[in-house]
Formats: structure tokens, sequence, C-alpha cells
């Protein structure tokens, strides 16, 4: 079995700036997970913002199998970048962000600063922010791999991206 070379180019400040404007726009995302039954994988779509850091959190349901499956393992994935309305899909870029799920309790000091901050990305939230099965996860990045474009592949660190 012959090694795969590294596609990867050195991450220099266009990449990190590419990166940090994609969790910074990203309103929704591809959430990847271990099925806590199963350990099979797991992919949602979810709705994504920041906190006042920068760094990538969610709003999520107790009654989802997302959630149940960060409790139950916080090591979880998520994709950002939309394709734009021409062209190859694979040429737009995107980022995978390897994460630790970290829920924020709704005592937590953090907690009213973050629900402010989701709202101002998320104004339609309001309707159910205050649900007693909402609450908030931080997605701490452990590391990154952005794709931006056909042969523009790099490697991050949580430092890469201002985290």
């Amino acid at each position: 079995m012959t090694k795969q070379a590294d596609s990867t180019r050195p991450t220099d400040n266009e990449a990190r700036a590419l990166a940090r404007r994609l969790i910074a726009e990203a309103r929704f995302g591809a959430l990847g997970v271990l099925a806590p039954q199963s350990g099979a994988p797991m992919v949602t779509r979810i709705a994504v913002g920041t906190d006042e850091a920068g760094a990538p959190v969610t709003l999520v349901s107790s009654l989802s199998g997302h959630t149940a499956a960060m409790k139950a393992h916080s090591a979880c994935s998520l994709l950002l970048g939309e394709p734009g309305p021409k062209g190859d899909p694979l040429t737009h870029p995107r980022l995978t962000v390897q994460c630790e799920a970290a829920f924020v309790s709704r005592g937590a000091p953090e907690h009213s600063a973050m629900r402010e901050h989701w709202l101002k990305q998320h104004p339609k939230a309001k309707l159910y922010v205050d649900f007693m099965d909402f609450g908030f996860v931080r997605l701490t990045p452990v590391s990154a791999f952005l794709n931006g474009g056909f042969g523009q592949a790099f490697r991050l660190t949580p430092a890469d991206l201002g985290l």
C-alpha cells in the first residue's frame, strides 16, 4: 500500500483570511457527528453563527439526534461554504473544521451575551431561542481544512482561524 502525497499548500495570509471569512459569514452549515447508538457517521444541516470571539456556535434542540450525538461524543466536524450561482460547485471555497462541542448552560455567564449575539445574526430565532429544549453549543476548532478551489488546499490551525 503506497502512501498518498499531501496535496496541501503552505498556509498563507490569503488562506487564513478566506477561512475566517467563511466562518464569519456562515449562517448554516453541515454538522458531522457520530450516532451514539451505532457509531456511524451522521450529517445534518444546522444554523451556524459565531460568538463574540469569532468561534463557531450553534443553537440546538435537546430533542435532536445530533445534540444527543455531541453529548455522547464531543468530537464533530463542521462544513461551511456554499456554491455560488454559477460554475462548477467544486470550484467554490469551503472549509471543514474539526471541532470539540461544548454545551453552554443557561446559567453560564456567557449565555446572555451569546444569545444577544446570536439574535443579531439570526433574528428569526427570537421565536424559539428561549424554549427550554434549546441551547447553545460552542464548536471549538481543533484543526481545519480549507479547499479554496482547484489546487488550493490548506491545513489550518485554530491560530490560523484567529481562535
